[in-house]
């Protein structure tokens, strides 16, 4: 039997096969090489400018935080300091020039706040959350939330994020990640610590009170150097003032 008419058929169905290829790819939509379409994995679950997701009460703001808070948190997750899969393979490829340039991206959004769901839980309960976070508990050695995250708990630049706005279930997660040691920071690790002095039932009510909080007029974040930090933080270099 003879072989040549398989020989002659192979260049065409080469011709063809690369005819088709080169057809879908003229086809294929062009994929835009902004910072816009390159964060698309950010958005989908922060909103597009950053605003998070109130309904959801997980997925927290990022627009507007100080931007070194932003990168210094897209590298806990690359270093395994932050724990939550998604987010530690969206950035595990990140360069430290493109993590700033997207935490420059986020900080520099401004959008309005939204409320998220809270909790039913009582005046007391809110009143403690108040004090916790205006006062401290000095017999707990807990200081105020203000003393370091700014009189009106919207952040100090360039490194202290602010706690107003965030839904309940996102603050109320990430403190009991830093009571069980599944959060960190760089030692020494203030939030641990602080953290590790609530209780459970502590935890709830800082966290409700602090969603129930109304956004203050001006939410930027407060100047660098405009507090002193209670506790040595290793990312603030703060010097210990108290235990």
């Amino acid at each position: 039997m003879s072989l040549l008419p398989s020989v002659r058929l192979a260049p065409a169905l080469l011709a063809a096969a690369l005819f088709a290829a080169t057809v879908r790819a003229a086809d294929a939509p062009t994929v835009p090489d902004t910072l816009k379409q390159r964060i698309a994995a950010c958005t989908a679950c922060h909103g597009e400018q950053g605003q998070g997701t109130p309904e959801s009460g997980f997925f927290p703001r990022l627009a507007g935080k100080p931007a070194g808070y932003l990168a210094r948190q897209i590298k806990n997750f690359q270093d395994g300091l932050r724990k939550y899969a998604p987010m530690e393979y969206t950035v595990r490829g990140l360069s430290p020039e493109y993590m700033h340039e997207i935490a420059d991206y986020f900080a520099a959004q401004q959008v309005p706040y939204e409320r998220s769901p809270v909790p039913r839980i009582s005046a007391a309960m809110l009143e403690r959350g108040q004090t916790l976070a205006t006062h401290g508990d000095a017999a707990r050695k807990v200081p105020a939330c203000a003393a370091c995250h700014g009189a009106q708990l919207t952040g100090v630049q360039p490194d202290i994020p602010g706690l107003v706005g965030l839904p309940y279930d996102y603050v109320s997660a990430q403190l009991g990640s830093w009571r069980t040691h599944t959060r960190a920071m760089v030692a020494p690790d203030c939030m641990a610590a602080i953290a590790g002095r609530l209780s459970e039932a502590d935890i709830t009510a800082v966290s409700a009170w602090l969603a129930t909080r109304d956004v203050p007029a001006d939410a930027h974040a407060q100047p660098p150097g405009s507090v002193t930090p209670p506790l040595a933080c290793g990312v603030l270099g703060a010097t210990e003032a108290a235990r």
